[in-house]
């Protein structure tokens, strides 16, 4: 390719330098959202005030939605955790609930592994196998605030994840529609980049990251096609 771009003139091989940059760059991009990493916007309030939408939706805490990043490939390297924050395809059985449309994204937080027995109490605090689980994120008042689902239980199936709102008395989730296959997981929310304000520290270190390794790149290229000393002069 290089002897063929030799005999183009300046100009032309400056364009076809700058439009082969810019396809590459649109390559990776896509790339990168479809096997690695993925933006979505938090539309409802289900995740508040974990996860902000905007007002004036019922619910929404701030004047604009967050927009967070999800982790596209670390499930296909180790088993969810519980408490982690998930993005996923929301299974056919929502639309029997009229909780959304079958496949479209949803963001909730991960309660119930396969062959968990999830209970909720009367007072709203949820149990998993016998033992109340700690969720610092679900305030009383959220607790107190819907009784709809206060002294029932699930068992979540083999290869399964029960999905739950921080925001309980908002939150059309597996309580509703049953649980998610691991299939239709998608990834564990790893940082929050919009607005400006909710800007998370993981987001931060990430970007420091590709610029430190941006400069060594840079670096290692000026050190390699820096002028070398003579032999003959010495």
């Amino acid at each position: 390719m290089a002897p063929l771009l030799d005999r183009l003139p300046s100009r032309w091989r400056t364009t076809v330098d700058w439009v082969g940059t810019i396809l590459g760059a649109v390559v990776v991009v896509l790339l990168v959202k479809a096997y690695v990493v993925n933006p979505y916007r938090i539309p409802s309030s289900s995740m508040e005030p974990t996860l902000h939408c905007a007002r004036p939706a019922a619910g929404c805490e701030a004047s604009s939605s967050d927009r967070v990043l999800a982790n596209r490939f670390i499930f296909h390297f180790r088993d969810p955790k519980r408490s982690e924050v998930v993005v996923f395809d929301a299974p056919s059985s929502v639309a029997q609930s009229g909780c959304g449309e079958p496949g479209s994204a949803f963001v909730k937080r991960l309660i119930g592994l396969p062959g968990d027995h999830i209970s909720e109490d009367g007072e709203g605090f949820i149990s998993v196998n016998g033992r109340r689980l700690d969720e610092p994120y679900v305030s009383a008042a959220v607790r107190a605030q819907d009784t709809s689902y206060h002294n029932r239980s699930w068992t979540v199936p083999p290869g399964e994840y029960f999905m739950m709102g921080d925001n309980r008395g908002m939150s059309c989730d597996s309580r509703a529609w049953g649980s998610v296959s691991r299939s239709e997981l998608v990834g564990p929310v790893f940082a929050t980049y919009w607005p400006p304000k909710r800007v998370s520290h993981g987001l931060l270190l990430v970007v420091l990251g590709i610029a430190l390794a941006a400069a060594l790149v840079w670096g290692v290229r000026r050190l390699r096609g820096a002028p070398r000393p003579d032999a003959s002069r010495t």
